[in-house]
């Protein structure tokens, strides 16, 4: 079998590139000569019209520096203000850093629910599809604010993975303090040596990894390879580079050191397997034929189309379309609860509103959200 080569980072459309504490901020507060020439690194990737999101960590660091919160370990409510506090600071010098570039930053935070509790990923995908498509870069980070679990550095990096999986990235960047992952620990081991594309994450793979209080500051290898998991089966390849240096994206793409992880699918194939092939439909809708020519020619579901509601689904559940004559069409992530289905469904979409008393979603299931048979696992 020929050895895979590493990819091209020039090549891919949409990235999500995330940066670590103690990449961003040191003893004395944030490390902004090292913001400003990453910003110029993602810079230059906006411009060639890559789409960019960052997952930042940093919050909790700059927060307890503004505080004056002693060193060591901090009480959970203590890392939840320090988080208040450092959100504010962290949005402003990622905004101010873009900016410099003429971008427009947008701020999300995020809990891991947020991605995988279904109503509230499509609010959160459809929010960071609209900043995308403006041409903003959304900069997202977990919302340690209310968390009521521990604090742990390092679960940013399965974030990140999450991130890519629900704005169907092709590419998560994972920047460390590191070059890559080592066949051994390179600081015990001096014979280690960098393996620079994994092709498919092994048992092998997983066990150079070691724990979570490996060589990593924050969170370890293993966190990492757990990430190039979530990545590489939502149709994204990962790339674990060293982010100590000034301009790290650009020492990659000028053939510096650094780890691949590659995906065997695309964003859209496995987003298709997921909603197709591996979710249990709650309902039924029934279309008209035009409604059916539609959906076979790349459009979306809109409400008009409907004749027919079955079952009793949620927002964000997955649901069966069939014909008139009871063939499966697709299945998709329904926009709306049966109940307000219901009310909308055969009405034109100027009506939602009146309908509902809210302006909803223009769409019963948005394009990206529908899988027509055959596409997705199912038949």
């Amino acid at each position: 079998m020929p050895r895979k080569t590493a990819p091209d980072l020039a090549k891919f459309r949409r990235i999500v590139v995330k940066v670590g504490s103690s990449l961003l901020v040191g003893k004395e507060g944030l490390k902004s000569g090292w913001l400003d020439g990453l910003v110029a690194d993602l810079a230059g990737l906006h411009r060639g019209g890559a789409d960019i999101l960052v997952v930042s960590s940093g919050a909790i660091a700059l927060g307890r520096s503004v505080l004056k919160l002693k060193p060591g370990a901090l009480a959970l409510e203590e890392a939840q203000a320090a988080a208040s506090v450092g959100q504010i600071a962290l949005a402003r010098h990622w905004a101010e850093a873009l900016q410099s570039n003429g971008i427009t930053a947008g701020q999300l935070l995020l809990t891991y629910s947020d991605t995988e509790e279904r109503r509230r990923y499509l609010n959160a995908r459809a929010t960071v599809e609209t900043l995308l498509s403006f041409r903003a870069i959304p900069v997202i980070n977990e919302n340690d604010t209310v968390t009521t679990a521990e604090i742990r550095y390092g679960d940013n990096d399965r974030l990140a993975a999450r991130v890519g999986t629900m704005a169907s990235a092709d590419l998560v960047i994972l920047l460390s303090d590191i070059d890559g992952l080592y066949t051994a620990p390179p600081q015990k081991n001096p014979a280690a040596t960098l393996i620079p594309v994994v092709p498919t994450i092994t048992a092998e793979i997983e066990a150079m990894a070691g724990g979570a209080a490996s060589e990593l500051s924050r969170g370890g290898m293993k966190t990492k390879i757990e990430a190039a998991k979530i990545a590489t089966s939502g149709g994204a390849h990962m790339l674990i580079a060293n982010g100590t240096r000034a301009n790290p994206l650009r020492h990659v793409l000028d053939g510096g050191p650094a780890t691949w992880f590659l995906s065997p699918s695309s964003p859209v194939t496995a987003r298709k397997r997921w909603i197709g092939g591996t979710l249990e439909p709650r309902g039924t809708l029934t279309i008209d034929d035009g409604a059916a020519r539609a959906l076979t020619g790349g459009k979306s579901l809109l409400p008009a189309g409907v004749v027919r509601i079955d079952g009793n689904f949620s927002r964000g559940d997955a649901v069966l379309v069939r014909s008139l004559q009871g063939g499966e069409i697709a299945r998709g992530l329904v926009a709306y609860d049966a109940a307000d289905a219901l009310r909308i469904q055969g009405r034109k979409t100027k009506d939602i509103t009146d309908l509902l008393g809210y302006a909803g979603r223009a769409e019963m299931i948005h394009r990206d959200n529908l899988v027509l048979s055959g596409e997705g696992g199912h038949r």
